[in-house]
Parts: C-alpha cells; structure tokens; sequence
C-alpha cells in the first residue's frame, strides 16, 4: 500500500542494514580477541589504544579497540557477572 502511494520499492538484500549486535554479542567478541592476543603474547597487558585485528564470522577482518574494552571492562568489573569475571581471570586480567 504504501509502495504505491509513496512510490518506494522495498530494499534489496544489499541495502538493508545488518542486524544489530547484542551485549552477549559484543561480549563474545571482544573475549575472542582477548583470547587471540593471550595466545599470541602470552599476558593480557594490553595498551589502552591497542587496536585488535580479528576475523568476523564473514571472514572479514575488523579492528576492535580491545585496549579500551578491558580498560573500561576493569573499570566496571563490580558490574560483571561472576561468570565473565572467570573468563578474563583465566587470561590473567589485571584488575588494578
């Protein structure tokens, strides 16, 4: 109905926009490039302006700020659950 008043056709596949990430989302993969720079540095001291490369699940490779993900992350650390606490402290975050 409205196509025809207003004149609009429905987008095709390649304009619409992707589906927003959830917070579980988010969290996965900022824990996956935690656990990709672990592996290849053996510590989690990471610099505050480190930018992570990691491949997406599209095999595209994208950059996260990973150095501020943890330092906010460890400045809201009583806000974690108990369960996300263990997953950085199996990396050895540093909390202080």
């Amino acid at each position: 109905m409205f196509e025809s008043v207003l004149g609009l056709d429905p987008a095709v596949e390649g304009e619409l926009q992707p589906a927003r990430k959830t917070q579980a989302d988010r969290w996965a993969t900022h824990l996956a490039a935690a656990h990709q720079f672990h592996a290849r540095e053996g510590h989690l001291r990471v610099p505050r302006k480190h930018v992570e490369e990691i491949a997406g699940e599209d095999g595209e490779v994208a950059g996260l700020r990973l150095g501020g993900w943890l330092d906010n992350t460890r400045r809201r650390a009583d806000k974690l659950s108990a369960e996300r606490r263990a997953e950085l402290d199996e990396l050895g975050m540093r909390w202080s």
